[in-house]
């Protein structure tokens, strides 16, 4: 009798790893797999609110720009070339894995304080209203600060994740965050700028507070950084005029002074009612409010597209918050939480801090409003910013599903 012996069948990861159109059609099915709502939430926003920040741009620069000689469409192209390279470095970023960002906190920081060095070297550093906070190179002038504030997030997110256990203890909070966290502010702080050095603030803030550490631990960083922007601002006698025109209630003595600027915006908002004078009917616009396309061009949306336009402006912010909210409580690393908090934190709090300089609830600080305000460097900053989170968000666990029966 003849007995037959069968092969040995290859156990599935024995098997050989599939070639050609197989490999092709598996690594495709990856890139296109379906995303979390995060995902699109702060993706979609983020489009958004670009493409209306254009728009408001051309409308609020149109008529000054071909007063100077110039085309009406020259500040909107340029604000276009700008999201025509942050968009894309967007989406690059989104793939890019968390170890990359873990491994290169160190010298992303490194570079991004040599590159605000820069704004102290003699025919580079560019001075505007009192502040030396831009370098100007080949024709293209930039504003190396905005990137502080991803570099910094990202560098805190990979110090305190790394400390895990042992930020229950103040010194390994502490140290070296504090003294690194006041270098970079200081470099800032050198310029004049003081807020952008607001925003670092609540990036630092940020980031301890989603790390984690114990209440006590944190008041005292937060006491320590009010009391320094407080002597930063009373020691400067321009920063305490425009403190003290805030305050000063007779607006019409000051008119001509520092409360030229906090007037007419709130004059802007006010003459669009509810529904605005309609796109591009903007009578601030004509030189009446100075930075009309920068700090204050909330004011220019309050008033042609009136009170829905504007909560419609903000809904996409809200709507941005959610996505990053949900991020940082869904993921299970450590790193991309507090990376993401400090992010949220200084996109939604410089846009709320904006919006309350325009509504004359703060003083004339010099933040633009994200995304919205003329500025390719803060464009790009925030666009690679949400690309970073956009990458956290593919990494999300997926949600649990009820069984049926």
């Amino acid at each position: 009798m003849t007995t037959t012996i069968r092969p040995p069948r290859q156990s599935p990861a024995a098997e050989p790893a599939p070639r050609g159109g197989l490999a092709a059609r598996i690594r495709l099915g990856r890139v296109f797999a379906p995303v979390p709502p995060e995902f699109i939430f702060i993706l979609s926003s983020a489009l958004i609110l670009t493409g209306f920040g254009i728009v408001m741009i051309l409308s609020a620069t149109s008529a000054t720009s071909v007063e100077a000689g110039g085309g009406p469409y020259d500040d909107a192209i340029k604000q276009a070339i700008y999201a025509a390279i942050g968009i894309p470095l967007m989406l690059i970023v989104s793939r890019v894995p968390t170890r990359f960002w873990k491994r290169i906190a160190w010298p992303l920081l490194i570079a991004a304080l040599c590159g605000q060095l820069l704004v102290f070297v003699p025919g580079l550093g560019v001075t505007d209203y009192g502040n030396t906070n831009w370098i100007h190179i080949g024709g293209i002038q930039a504003q190396p600060s905005e990137f502080i504030k991803l570099a910094l997030a990202i560098w805190m997110g990979t110090i305190l994740a790394r400390k895990g256990p042992l930020l229950r203890r103040w010194k390994h909070v502490y140290i070296p965050v504090i003294p690194v966290a006041i270098l970079a502010m200081g470099l800032v702080l050198k310029g004049g700028d003081l807020g952008t050095t607001m925003m670092l603030v609540l990036v630092f803030l940020g980031a301890l507070f989603f790390s984690g550490v114990r209440l006590r631990i944190f008041i005292l960083p937060l006491l320590g950084m009010a009391a320094a922007v407080a002597v930063a601002a009373v020691t400067n006698p321009n920063r305490m005029r425009r403190i003290l025109s805030f305050l000063d209630t007779d607006t019409a003595a000051c008119y001509r002074d520092m409360c030229y600027q906090s007037l007419h915006g709130i004059w802007g908002l006010s003459a669009g009612g509810v529904f605005g004078l309609g796109l591009g009917n903007s009578k601030q616009k004509y030189s009446w409010l100075p930075a009309a396309a920068n700090d204050y061009i909330f004011a220019i949306v309050g008033e042609e597209l009136g009170l829905i336009g504007c909560l419609v402006m903000i809904g996409l912010f809200v709507l941005m918050a959610v996505g990053m909210f949900h991020v940082i409580r869904r993921t299970q690393d450590p790193f991309a939480r507090i990376v993401t908090g400090a992010v949220v934190t200084w996109i939604i709090g410089q846009a709320a801090i904006n919006i309350a300089v325009v509504l004359r609830v703060f003083p004339v600080l010099g933040v633009p409003l994200p995304f919205v305000s003329q500025g390719g460097t803060s464009l790009v900053s925030v666009l690679v910013a949400c690309g970073v989170i956009l990458a956290f968000a593919r990494d999300l666990p997926p949600r649990a599903r009820a069984v049926a029966r």
